[in-house]
């Protein structure tokens, strides 16, 4: 059986007005026009609607049960109507978004505190979208990655944010910005997994300048990372921001500094392609704002 929204609506009126006469006149339809939808909802859901009370309608137990089941489809129907709309007309009203965990909470969480009630409603998942594409293709409508998008997806460079040393206020390098690589590997360091793309990148820098790790300490959160260190017992190597009062340090390495890219991408047959593009453009231009002119992606 197909369902006529139109009919349950005139159901719905009826019910909160009480009476067919003040539910058409609220429907601005005739009293016996209403009167024969209600018939014929009434042949379709097999079910009695009304009895009457006085001069008021009271629903039966069927439809009390029923009426909520109602109000939820309508309203459904009405958003999957305003999403139509909205993809009809390029717009998003809401966005679904991926991205890895340090990201969510250092840059995308602040960005989003600054979008308007005019932007779409966002929906965030962390996970590390290395295969931006897949995670489109799961459902995301942008995903922020740390390797480079394939050419199947449009996508922009949005940051080259820093890979960082961080030791605690009492640690000998606490009074400089930098440290290069070979310096590192006299040091204990608190590390994330190789998976991790900061820690990557820091492999990387290490085998260009042709060194190996010395003692290493491997946790598997960022943060985790940082409070270890903040107890001295290392340097930590993280792209978070810092925490827990510790200084972060620049990482040179053979080929300049250590940096992590952040992509956007999204489908470039998107419906709304033009809305995410000016987003990206959005939130990079936020990571300038954030953490200043170096971390631009034409810096």
């Amino acid at each position: 059986m197909s369902m006529d929204l139109r009919l349950l609506r005139y159901f719905v009126a009826t019910a909160e007005a009480g009476s067919v006469t003040a539910a058409a006149a609220d429907l601005r339809i005739t009293q016996p026009v209403l009167s024969r939808q209600l018939r014929e909802l009434e042949r379709q859901l097999n079910l009695h609607l009304f009895e009457r009370d006085g001069r008021r309608l009271r629903l039966t137990g069927a439809a009390s049960a029923f009426l909520a089941e109602a109000r939820g489809l309508l309203s459904h129907a009405d958003q999957v109507e305003r999403a139509a709309g909205a993809i009809a007309s390029g717009r998003l009203s809401v966005l679904q978004l991926v991205a890895p965990t340090t990201t969510v909470t250092d840059v995308l969480a602040p960005f989003l505190a600054t979008l308007s009630a005019d932007d779409p409603i966002p929906m965030v998942s962390e996970m590390d979208p290395q295969d931006a594409a897949a995670a489109l293709r799961s459902g995301a409508d942008l995903a922020i990655a740390t390797h480079s998008p394939t050419s199947m997806v449009a996508w922009r460079l949005l940051a080259a944010l820093p890979v960082l040393a961080y030791v605690c206020g009492s640690d000998p390098w606490a009074d400089r910005s930098s440290v290069r690589v070979n310096e590192l590997a006299g040091r204990r360091l608190i590390l994330l997994p190789p998976s991790f793309r900061p820690r990557e990148l820091l492999d990387e820098a290490m085998d260009s300048a042709g060194i190996g790790y010395g003692e290493t300490i491997e946790v598997a959160n960022a943060q985790v990372a940082q409070a270890v260190a903040a107890t001295g017992r290392g340097v930590a190597v993280v792209s978070d921001d810092p925490r827990f009062g510790l200084v972060p340090l620049r990482i040179d390495g053979p080929g300049g500094q250590v940096k992590i890219r952040l992509y956007a991408a999204w489908d470039p047959l998107h419906p709304a392609a033009g809305a995410l593009s000016n987003l990206a453009d959005r939130l990079s231009a936020f990571c300038v704002t954030r953490y200043g002119a170096g971390v631009s992606p034409i810096a």
